[in-house]
């Protein structure tokens, strides 16, 4: 590549970053839901927690960057939906409580239309290589993209993997970042590798949330063990110095509101799985500011 070439690439990577900064600008807080591994709802809890916040009076966005498995237009039921071109941008759908989603599941012609990556010619050894480099280049395009308007918090699902919160803080400006495990010892494993990646980034965590720790009986509502032992969630923060936001029990009833596109928050608060997500939305606000204090 000559030299002119670089400074071509250059000017276009830091006219991009000035683009999203200023569609940014309008944002009040920018969150990302990350897990070092999958199969730990870090999905649904989004979706909920999006929805929570909307149905409290804020202004909520929901950005889905886990392109290889989108869920949340169907979690936030916003699937089906036309997007409108305009002149700035494209106008998100809405979705549950008024939620503002971004989801590349919009796109897709078919249901079960996998997403597909490009490779420069001669490359197909490599394409893992070029596969992470254009699935942030198409994140980082949806946010500048979609005019979010004014927002009070823009939640990004991130997709698994240990590194990617590090990576994604990068690209966003002023991106905090919430950790999701499960009460097992692989994913308490996990997470302590991404909470430590983030860390040593400069990237700011705002703390941990627990997810499946217990399950709630069908019949009688009562919560009980999940998984053998205790849940270690709130040591774990502690020996990672992040807040504890709270524990989640697994509800039979999540499943079935993600199905049907209506968010557990909003069809039964008073289920225990709802009752401890409101407590994490408050965590999510003391976490401002706490935030503030500190800046």
């Amino acid at each position: 590549m000559s030299s002119s070439d670089s400074q071509g690439v250059l000017e276009q990577v830091v006219a991009q970053r000035q683009r999203l900064s200023d569609r940014l600008e309008s944002v009040e807080r920018v969150v990302a839901v990350v897990s070092g591994k999958g199969g730990v709802g870090k999905s649904t809890l989004v979706a909920n927690l999006a929805a929570a916040l909307a149905d409290s009076g804020c202004r909520v966005g929901a950005l889905d960057a886990d392109l290889g498995g989108p869920t949340l237009a169907q979690m936030l039921g916003a699937r089906g939906q036309t997007l409108r071109l305009v002149s700035d941008g494209v106008e998100p759908a809405v979705g549950a409580a008024g939620v503002k989603v971004m989801s590349l599941d919009l796109f897709l012609s078919e249901d079960d239309s996998p997403v597909e990556w490009n490779h420069p010619e001669g490359l197909a050894e490599d394409a893992f290589v070029w596969q992470g480099t254009m699935e942030t280049s198409a994140v980082r395009e949806m946010a500048t993209d979609t005019v979010w308007g004014d927002l009070d918090m823009l939640l990004i699902d991130l997709p698994p993997g240990t590194e990617r919160f590090a990576t994604f803080s990068r690209l966003i400006p002023k991106m905090e970042g919430v950790v999701v495990t499960i009460p097992t010892a692989a994913s308490y494993l996990v997470v302590k590798k991404s909470v430590r990646h983030a860390q040593k980034s400069g990237a700011r965590i705002i703390g941990l949330v627990e997810n499946m720790a217990g399950f709630v009986c069908p019949s009688c509502g009562e919560v009980g063990p999940l998984f053998d032992g205790e849940p270690e969630g709130m040591s774990l923060a502690a020996d990672l110095d992040i807040a504890f936001l709270g524990s989640i029990p697994l509800d039979p009833r999540l499943t079935r509101a993600s199905n049907e596109g209506l968010p557990l928050v909003l069809t039964d608060p008073g289920s225990p799985a709802a009752g401890a997500m409101a407590q994490v939305v408050e965590g999510l606000m003391d976490g401002s500011e706490t935030r503030d204090k500190v800046s």
